[in-house]
């Protein structure tokens, strides 16, 4: 599935080097190759205030789309 840049989107997996975890919300900034050499994007990750925690990438099959029956949630990156 193809996502649009600088929207919404959430990770299917964790990806620990970063403290992220499955369900976090991110965001696609840069569609390319991802590290595995599948389709991938580089994503954007912000805490709650908007700042910049983490960039990375990511294979397509990371994310999903937002979806309507689905209720945002804040949590604590663990240290």
């Amino acid at each position: 599935m193809k996502f649009e840049l600088y929207t919404s989107a959430v990770l299917t997996r964790d990806v620990p080097e970063h403290k992220l975890k499955r369900g976090d919300v991110v965001t696609p900034v840069d569609h390319h190759i991802a590290p595995d050499g599948s389709e991938g994007y580089s994503i954007e990750v912000f805490n709650a205030l908007g700042d910049t925690i983490a960039v990375t990438a990511v294979s397509e099959a990371s994310l999903e789309p937002l979806r309507a029956d689905e209720v945002l949630a804040a949590r604590v990156l663990a240290a």
